[in-house]
C-alpha cells in the first residue's frame, strides 16, 4: 500500500557524529543524550553506531521550516550536553574505533558487514521529497538519478580520515562504497519495475525488506517519498539549506519535464566518484557533455531558480553559491593549513552549534 499524496514536502535527516567537549574524540553516549534531550522518538534517534545520533525533521512546506526544525534539534541536544560534529568522517578517529548500538536491527546489519561497519562511524545527509503519485515518483527516481554526482561534489565534506588528508573531497563515499548495495541504481518503467528490482536484489543478499536497500536513492512508497541518501553530513546549517532546496526544485523540475533520458549505473558510478574525489574542481557529465561541476552547479541554480521561488526556497537555494564559495572539505583543509587538526575538530564543532543560517544576501 503506497502512501503517495503529498504535495513535494520536505523532510531532512542528519547524522552528527558526537564527541568529547574537551578532546573532540569520538563519545559513544547516544543513549544518554536521547534520554536528556526528551524530544520524541520520531524526531531523534540512532543509527548503528553508539557515537552518532540522528536528527530528523518533520515533512515541511518549505526548506526553511525543515532547516528550523533541525536547528532546534541541534540546539536541544548541546543544552542536554551533546557536543556535535557535522562531518562524513571523524577526521582523526582511529580505526576500529565504532562502538555499535544494541538492537536486533543492528544486530543483522553487523553480522551481514562485520568489520566493514567497525572501521569508524560514517554520517549521511538524507532528504525526503514527497510525491503525489507514482508516475512523479518514477520521473523524479528516473531524473534524480543522474544528478547525483553532482549532489555528491556539492555536498563532499570529509576529506580526513583516521588522522590523515584522504586526497579525496569526501573520504566517507569511498568507504561507503565497500558496502554491498551501495550504488546509483538502473532507471525503472514503473513501480512494478521497482519492485521487482528490488526483490531480486533482497533476495541475492538475504536482508529482510527494502529499507536494508543501501542505494543512493530510493522511492518510499510506504512513504509517499523519493529519498536522496548519499550526501556527506554538513556542520553548515545553510549548506543544508542550499543542498535540500536543490534538490527539491530538481524533483518538481522532473516531474514536469519530459522522461529523462537513461544513462547507465556504471557511467554514473564513475562520475559519482570523480565527484567524491574532487569535489568543486570535478568535472561531470552534464547533457551530452563534461563540464566542470562549479559550471553545472550555477547554470543548474538560474534554471531551477523559478522553481524554488515558487515553493518559497528562493533563499534557502542561496546555500548552494555558499557551497561553491567555500565547501565542507575546502572548509577543513583550510582549518588544517591554519592550525592542525586541533584547528579542524574545533571549527567543526563551532560551525555545528552555529544554528543560525545566514540572511538572503
Amino acid at each position: 500500500m503506497s502512501a503517495f499524496g503529498s504535495d513535494f514536502t520536505v523532510g531532512i535527516e542528519e547524522e552528527l557524529l558526537l564527541v568529547d567537549e574537551t578532546t573532540f574524540a569520538l563519545a559513544p553516549v547516544t543513549d544518554e543524550l536521547l534520554d536528556a534531550m526528551r524530544v520524541e522518538p520520531r524526531f531523534a534517534g540512532h543509527d548503528a553506531y553508539a557515537a552518532q545520533i540522528e536528527l530528523r525533521s518533520a515533512p515541511s512546506a518549505s526548506v526553511a521550516d525543515a532547516v528550523d526544525s533541525l536547528a532546534g534539534l541541534r540546539t536541544a541536544a548541546i543544552r542536554a550536553g551533546g557536543t556535535l560534529l557535522g562531518t562524513g568522517v571523524h577526521p582523526a578517529g582511529r580505526f576500529g574505533e565504532a562502538a555499535l548500538v544494541e538492537g536486533r536491527r543492528y544486530e543483522l546489519v553487523a553480522d551481514q558487514l562485520r568489520g566493514l561497519l567497525r572501521r569508524t562511524p560514517e554520517s549521511a545527509l538524507h532528504v525526503h521529497i514527497g510525491l503525489p503519485d507514482e508516475r512523479a515518483a518514477v520521473r523524479a527516481f528516473n531524473a534524480l538519478r543522474l544528478q547525483v554526482p553532482l549532489l555528491l561534489g556539492l555536498a563532499a565534506n570529509s576529506p580526513f580520515w583516521f588522522g590523515a588528508d584522504s586526497g579525496l573531497q569526501s573520504g566517507r563515499y569511498a568507504l561507503s562504497r565497500a558496502y554491498p548495495g551501495r550504488c546509483i541504481p538502473r532507471a525503472v518503467r514503473d513501480l512494478d519495475d521497482l519492485e521487482e528490482l528490488a526483490g531480486e536484489t533482497l533476495a541475492a543478499a538475504g536482508l529482510p525488506d527494502p529499507t536494508y536497500l543501501w542505494w543512493d536513492l530510493r522511492i518510499h512508497p510506504r512513504y509517499g517519498t523519493l529519498e536522496l541518501r548519499e550526501m556527506d553530513t554538513q556542520a553548515s546549517l545553510e549548506h543544508v539549506a542550499g543542498i535540500a532546496a536543490f534538490a527539491r526544485a530538481l524533483v518538481l523540475e522532473a516531474v514536469e519535464s519530459d522522461a529523462a533520458a537513461p544513462v547507465p549505473s556504471e557511467a554514473l558510478g564513475w562520475a559519482a566518484f570523480r565527484a567524491a574525489r574532487d569535489g568543486r574542481a570535478a568535472t561531470i557529465p552534464d547533457r551530452g557533455a563534461t563540464r566542470p561541476l562549479v559550471e553545472v552547479a550555477r547554470d543548474t541554480v538560474r534554471r531551477i531558480r523559478p522553481i524554488a521561488r515558487d515553493t518559497g526556497d528562493d533563499d534557502a537555494l542561496d546555500g548552494i553559491e555558499a557551497i561553491l564559495r567555500s565547501g565542507g572539505a575546502a572548509r577543513q583543509r583550510a582549518a588544517f593549513a591554519r592550525g592542525g587538526m586541533d584547528e579542524v575538530l574545533r571549527g567543526l564543532v563551532r560551525d555545528t552549534a552555529a544554528t543560525g543560517v545566514p540572511a538572503a544576501r
